[in-house]
């Protein structure tokens, strides 16, 4: 039987991530001591805080690393808790000593695509479209992010099935996850259904709060849900990340698209791109392989040809999602049709969205990725 080793072990934990910050626990200085007696092995791992919501998984996944050395017999794992000096050194190693806060998102080195999903008027499915099109990437085996920027109508949490709340490490905010996907909303810190009376500023500091204070890690794409229209929550957006790009989610009603193309509009005086338009409620696929225009046709052409026009630029129909009872249901019970439903022509639709939105038009050779290696 083969000696088992610290050294091995150790490289072991090295395989074992820490799913909120996605780095090895060994880098993130998680490891608190390891203990051999003969082919038995204990460890023990530092958790961020007490009510860590991912305990669990991180000791699930320490046992199994530990597991697979050959000659292991019996592992044990348990858990204490990280000090203050230690979440601070664990802060400062994962986003610097700076005092101002910092949007990850918005500096010249960042390789996530940020995708601002907006809409002329409530009640075209922008949110239902940016919570699948998030589960759909992150199924693709991307880092997908959402920020519920809807603070008066906020409902990513609930569409994604989540109750979960974020909780803090120093002064990091660690988002929840469901589906694959990390999210923030204003719904995380409000109790009940309480309604969100806040005026502009305080709707600017909320959003730059949430881009700068959340760990939101490597990303490769996030999504913001705005509200409808053009206020003050899309021109803060404008502000802190200029490289956000625009979908403007319609349905294929005229009088839809006409309110539509002034969410788009906007891009003439925010210098930001349009990347595409989506058309939600689109013709429903009937049991018979038929389709019924429900809502009428031609809509989201309408604004694509109308925004390429005025902005100069091409702006393409990025896809027509149909008419589907299914989305809705998934959105009521936090389970998203992109997953839920991965045969049906809406699912389909959906991933060719974002098969489209995942495709880099910017070369990163040269550019640095901060992984961490030397």
């Amino acid at each position: 039987m083969s000696q088992v080793t610290e050294s091995a072990v150790r490289s072991a934990l090295s395989r074992v991530e820490d799913p909120e910050i996605g780095k090895p626990i060994t880098e993130l200085g998680m490891v608190k001591s390891v203990a051999i007696d003969g082919s038995d092995v204990q460890v023990e791992v530092y958790l961020t805080i007490a009510a860590c919501p991912m305990k669990t998984t991180i000791v699930s996944n320490t046992e199994a690393a530990v597991k697979d050395i050959e000659g292991v017999g019996t592992v044990q794992v348990t858990t204490d808790v990280m000090s203050d000096e230690q979440r601070r050194e664990l802060r400062v190693s994962l986003r610097g000593n700076t005092a101002d806060p910092v949007i990850p998102f918005a500096q010249p080195g960042s390789t996530t695509r940020v995708y601002a999903v907006a809409s002329g008027k409530g009640g075209v499915g922008k949110s239902s479209m940016t919570v699948n099109l998030a589960t759909a990437l992150a199924a693709k085996g991307l880092s997908v992010g959402i920020l519920d920027a809807d603070i008066y109508g906020h409902s990513v949490p609930g569409m994604l099935g989540s109750d979960a709340r974020p909780h803090q490490v120093d002064d990091m905010i660690m988002p929840p996850q469901a589906h694959g996907v990390k999210m923030i909303s204003i719904a995380h810190f409000v109790e009940g259904n309480a309604p969100v009376v806040w005026r502009g500023p305080m709707l600017h500091r909320a959003i730059q709060q949430f881009l700068s204070d959340v760990f939101w890690g490597d990303l490769d794409i996030l999504l913001l849900d705005l509200p409808p229209g053009t206020g003050d929550i899309a021109i803060t957006i404008a502000q802190l990340l200029p490289n956000a790009e625009l979908l403007i989610v319609t349905t294929p009603q005229a009088a839809a698209a006409d309110v539509a193309e002034r969410a788009g509009s906007i891009s003439l005086q925010t210098n930001q791109k349009v990347a595409g338009v989506i058309e939600n409620m689109s013709a429903m696929v009937m049991p018979d392989g038929s389709t019924m225009e429900v809502f009428g046709s031609g809509g989201g052409e309408k604004i694509a040809q109308r925004l390429s026009m005025l902005t100069g630029e091409d702006v393409p129909v990025l896809g027509s999602v149909p008419l589907d009872p299914s989305l809705r249901v998934g959105g009521d019970v936090g389970n998203p049709i992109a997953i839920s439903e991965p045969y049906s022509p809406t699912t389909a639709a959906i991933n060719a969205i974002a098969d489209a939105l995942a495709k880099r038009k910017v070369s990163i050779v040269g550019k640095t990725l901060g992984l961490g290696v030397k």
